[in-house]
C-alpha cells in the first residue's frame, strides 16, 4: 500500500499561514509598518489605494537589506531576531517569527526595493503567489520600498469576504494610529487614494496624541508616571470631563507593542471610579515597560494578546499610577462640607451606593413581574442582550400583542386609578407608537388623553415613575423606558425606510477623526434613514443639514457624535447587524434628553407607550426598565407586619 502522508508545497503552506497572519489589508499594513520600525526608520510613508485592495505601499529610510537578505526575507521562518530558544524570552522587536513576508507574498503581487547605506545599488525582487518572478540590481534610495498589489488575487474566496472600503479603511487607520502612537519619535504620513490623511512629524508623545486626535485634547491630558523595580508606567490619561460614552480612545503598549487586555483596562476604570459618569470611559495612552522574560507575547498570531506572569502586580501598579495622576492634577472631586448627606439629591446614585439602581436588589421583587414576561411558547426574551429577540422579532411582536398583553392587564386589576371609564380592566389595544399628538385625529386624541389622565402615577426627581399595580408599587426608570420606546420606533423606521427630517435653518459642520469619518461613510444610509440629512464638506468634515424631529436645537452635533461613539462601542462589545446597531445606538443617546420634568399626561402617555412595545420589561441591551415592589416588601422596608 502506498504512503499517503507527504509535505505540502511551499506555495500552499504559505497560503495556509497567510490565513492566520493576513486576515485583511490592515494586517499587511501592521506587518510592514512594524518591519520599518524594526529597521530603525526615522520617516515612514504609507500609501493605500482602494482601502488596500489595489495597493499597500510602505516606504522607509531604515537600514535596508542586502541582496541575500532581501531574498531570504520571503522564506518561511527566516528571521534576524532569533538564534536560540532562549531568545524567545528576550524579544523587544515587533516581528520575530519570520512568517509575515512569506504569507503576504503567497496571496499578493509583491515588489520589494531595498538598499543599505554601504551599498552603491539596491535590490529589486518581484514575487507573485510565492513564485519568484525576478531579482535584479537597481538604483534606489537608502531604506526599503515595499509594494503589495492586488491582495488575495489568487484566493478569490478570501477577497470576497472583505468588507466595504470604508470598513477596511477604518481598520487600516486603527493600525496606523497604534504604530504611530507607539513611536512618536518617528515621522509618519498616510495617503489614501492620493489624498493626505495624516502627516505626523516626529516629536513628543503629547504632540503625537494631539496630531492624531485633534487640538481638543490639548487641555485634557494628564501625565501618568510610575517607576518600580518590576514595571515602569508612562503616558497620559484624559481628565474626567473628557470621558466619552463607550470605549473611546484607549491604548495599552507593552514594550511599545500594542495590546488588548480587559483586566488592565479594568484597572484604569477602577482608578477613575466616582470621577466619571457611569457608562463612560476615559482616554488613555499608557506604556508598560517590563522585562520580556515576564511576558509571553507568542500566544496569538496578531500578537495583540499577551500574558504576564504576575498580572495582579501589574494591575495594582497601573491603578496606583493612574490614581496618582488624577490626584496630582486635582482631578478628583472635592468634598462639600456644607451639604447635608442625609438630604442629598437622590439622583446622585453614587452618594449612597455603588449600584446604579437606588432600589436595593435585595427587595426588588419580581414575582409578579416574572409572570408578566412572554412565556417560552410565546417567543422568549432573555435579559442578557437582544440577540435572541432580534432573531425572532416579528414572531415575538405578534405573539405579545395577541396574548401577552393579557398578562400586563393583570398588573392593574382591581385598581380604580387604572380603570378608564370605570371598566373592569385597562384596555391595551395595539396602536401605532407615537411621541406626540395625533393632530389629524382630534377625537381619538381627546379620548386617549381622557384615558391616560386616569392613571395614578407620579414622577420622582425627574428620573423615576411610580405607579400603582395590583400587588403593590411599580417603579419605572424613565430614561430606560424611553430608550425601549425610541428603539422600536427607530428600528421600524430603518426596517421600513420611513423617516422624517427637520431641516436646519443654519446647517452645522462637524469635524471627525479619520476613522470616525470612514465609519460615518460606511453607515450613512442607515443614519440618513433615521432622519439625518448631511453631506461631505471637505476632508473628514460633514455638513448637517437636517435632523430627526426628536433632536433638540443646538444639540445636533452632540447627538451625532454620540451616535457614532455608541455605534463603535456596540461594534466592539456586541455582535449586531447594522440596522440593530444603529437603532440601539441612537435610542440610547437620544433617551437621555427625556430626563426632564414630565406633566401628568406625559407620565401616563409614557406608561401607555411602554406597554405597547414588544418587550416593556427590558431595554434593548437587557437592562431592567421596571420592577414591582409588593405590599409585603413595602411593609418590610418600614419594619411593619401585614
Amino acid at each position: 500500500m502506498l504512503d499517503i502522508i507527504h509535505l505540502l508545497p511551499d506555495s500552499i503552506a504559505n497560503q495556509i499561514a497567510a490565513g492566520e497572519v493576513v486576515q485583511r489589508p490592515a494586517s499587511v499594513v501592521k506587518e510592514l509598518l512594524e518591519n520599518s520600525i524594526d529597521a530603525r526608520a526615522n520617516n515612514i510613508q504609507l500609501i493605500v489605494k482602494d482601502a488596500g485592495r489595489t495597493l499597500i505601499q510602505v516606504i522607509d529610510d531604515g537600514m535596508g537589506m542586502s541582496a541575500t537578505d532581501a531574498r531570504m526575507s520571503f522564506e518561511r521562518h527566516a528571521t534576524s531576531k532569533i538564534r536560540t530558544a532562549d531568545d524567545l524570552f528576550s524579544i523587544l522587536t515587533m516581528g520575530f517569527r519570520g512568517e509575515a513576508l512569506a504569507s503576504i507574498a503567497a496571496i499578493a503581487q509583491v515588489e520589494l526595493r531595498s538598499r543599505r547605506m554601504v551599498d552603491e545599488v539596491g535590490t529589486m525582487i518581484r514575487i507573485e503567489g510565492s513564485e519568484l518572478k525576478s531579482q535584479e540590481s537597481v538604483s534606489c534610495p537608502k531604506g526599503t520600498n515595499f509594494q503589495v498589489k492586488n491582495l488575495f488575487f489568487n484566493v478569490p474566496a478570501r477577497r470576497n469576504f472583505l468588507k466595504s472600503n470604508p470598513v477596511e479603511m477604518k481598520h487600516i487607520l486603527d493600525e496606523f494610529q497604534r504604530v504611530s502612537l507607539a513611536h512618536p519619535e518617528v515621522a509618519f504620513t498616510l495617503y489614501h487614494n492620493d489624498v493626505e490623511v495624516y502627516n505626523l512629524p516626529a516629536g513628543k508623545l503629547s504632540r503625537r496624541i494631539i496630531d492624531i486626535f485633534g487640538k481638543a485634547y490639548r487641555e485634557q491630558l494628564a501625565s501618568c508616571e510610575e517607576e518600580t523595580p518590576f514595571v515602569n508606567i508612562s503616558g497620559y490619561v484624559g481628565k474626567p470631563e473628557s470621558a466619552k460614552k463607550g470605549r473611546g480612545e484607549q491604548f495599552f503598549f507593552v514594550n511599545k507593542r500594542f495590546i488588548k487586555h480587559n483586566y488592565l483596562h479594568h484597572a484604569v476604570l477602577s482608578a477613575f471610579d466616582a470621577t466619571i459618569p457611569e457608562g463612560s470611559s476615559p482616554f488613555y495612552v499608557l506604556f508598560i515597560e517590563i522585562d520580556p522574560s515576564h511576558v509571553d507575547i507568542n500566544i496569538h498570531p496578531t500578537k495583540t494578546e499577551i500574558k504576564f506572569d504576575d498580572e495582579r502586580a501589574v494591575y495594582a501598579i497601573i491603578r496606583s499610577a493612574v490614581r496618582r495622576a488624577i490626584g496630582v492634577y486635582n482631578l478628583t472631586p472635592t468634598i462639600d462640607f456644607e451639604s447635608d448627606i442625609n438630604f442629598g439629591n437622590l439622583t446622585n446614585t453614587n452618594r449612597f451606593t455603588d449600584s446604579p439602581n437606588p432600589i436595593s436588589p435585595s427587595f426588588s421583587g419580581l414575582s409578579d413581574f416574572e409572570n408578566a414576561r412572554p412565556s417560552s411558547q410565546q417567543g422568549t426574551y432573555q435579559p442578557q442582550r437582544d440577540d435572541a429577540y432580534r432573531d425572532s422579532r416579528d414572531a415575538a411582536q405578534r405573539n405579545f400583542t395577541q396574548s401577552n398583553t393579557e398578562n400586563w392587564r393583570k398588573l392593574f386589576d382591581g385598581l380604580e386609578g387604572f380603570k378608564p371609564n370605570n371598566q373592569a380592566n385597562l384596555d391595551f389595544e395595539p396602536e401605532p407608537m407615537t411621541m406626540g399628538s395625533k393632530a389629524n385625529d382630534i377625537s381619538d386624541e381627546s379620548r386617549r388623553i381622557a384615558e391616560i389622565q386616569e392613571i395614578t402615577a407620579i414622577q420622582i426627581q425627574n428620573r423615576f415613575i411610580v405607579a400603582q399595580a395590583k400587588s403593590g408599587m411599580m417603579l419605572i426608570d424613565q430614561r430606560a423606558a424611553y430608550e425601549r420606546i425610541l428603539y422600536e420606533k427607530y428600528y421600524n423606521n430603518l426596517k421600513n425606510k420611513k423617516s422624517f427630517t427637520q431641516q436646519l435653518l443654519f446647517p452645522k459642520t462637524l469635524d471627525l477623526q479619520p476613522a470616525d469619518y470612514q465609519l460615518v461613510m460606511e453607515i450613512q444610509d442607515e443614519i440618513k434613514a433615521l432622519g439625518f440629512s448631511f453631506e461631505e464638506f471637505g476632508q473628514h468634515t460633514i455638513k448637517i443639514n437636517g435632523v430627526p424631529p426628536e433632536v433638540q436645537e443646538e444639540n445636533e452635533k452632540e447627538i451625532f457624535e454620540g451616535l457614532v461613539q455608541q455605534y463603535k462601542t456596540n461594534q466592539t462589545d456586541l455582535q449586531l447587524d447594522r440596522l440593530e446597531n444603529v437603532a440601539r445606538s441612537f435610542s440610547k443617546r437620544s433617551s437621555s434628553k427625556y430626563m426632564g420634568e414630565l406633566s401628568k399626561i406625559e407620565i401616563n402617555l409614557l406608561i401607555h407607550q411602554l406597554f405597547e412595545t414588544a418587550v416593556p420589561s427590558y431595554t434593548p441591551n437587557g437592562e431592567p426598565i421596571m420592577t414591582i415592589l409588593s405590599l409585603d416588601q413595602l411593609a418590610e422596608l418600614l419594619n411593619r407586619k401585614q
